[in-house]
């Protein structure tokens, strides 16, 4: 984490197993950026600079990538915006789509890669009572976590997680606490 948020509050990304490789064309990270990579996924990387990496990780996976089908993103938010309120954590937006999970939390103790944790763990569990998740684990590796600047920052990842839903997102907005099913699909 790079900077101390606002008040406490974060954004925080989850994806889904084999989604966001290393080597993939929107641009990628590695821990603790021991490596320089250019591009993001607002300006990726020229075409075919990372291919060889990008093979090295399809050929490391275990199994396929894990896309959420519909039913399973409206559960998955419903449940982690329970975990984490049950947990005592503040929320104000949550978005499943079919690779990915966006949460926008106030983590006091500021160790929000551990209550996201507790969240996705919950939530894998949920799935496979109710026969919805797939063989393996659900999620990948860790998340991300992006401290929150200010209050204008925050409006606009509440904004940003609840346009998810126009994308085939399943959201939950604090301004209207119920799960909303994706708008297109």
């Amino acid at each position: 984490m790079s900077s101390k948020p606002w008040n406490d509050w974060y954004h925080l990304t989850a994806h889904t197993y084999g989604t966001w490789l290393y080597g993939d064309r929107r641009g990628w990270r590695t821990r603790h950026h021991r490596e320089h990579v250019e591009g993001d996924y607002r300006h990726p990387p020229a075409p075919g600079t990372f291919e060889d990496k990008l093979a090295q990780s399809r050929n490391l996976m275990k199994r396929s990538p894990v896309y959420v089908s519909v039913p399973a993103r409206i559960l998955v938010v419903g449940v982690v915006v329970e975990k984490f309120q049950t947990d005592g954590i503040e929320l104000l937006a949550a978005s499943m789509t079919r690779d990915h999970l966006h949460v926008l939390v106030r983590v006091p103790d500021h160790n929000p890669r551990e209550w996201m944790g507790r969240a996705k763990k919950h939530s894998s569990h949920i799935l496979r009572e109710k026969n919805l998740k797939p063989e393996g684990s659900l999620w990948g590796v860790r998340c991300k976590v992006d401290p929150v600047k200010d209050r204008s920052h925050q409006i606009n990842i509440v904004g940003y997680i609840r346009d998810h839903r126009d994308e085939g997102g399943a959201t939950w907005i604090f301004t209207n606490p119920k799960v909303f099913a994706p708008r297109v699909e």
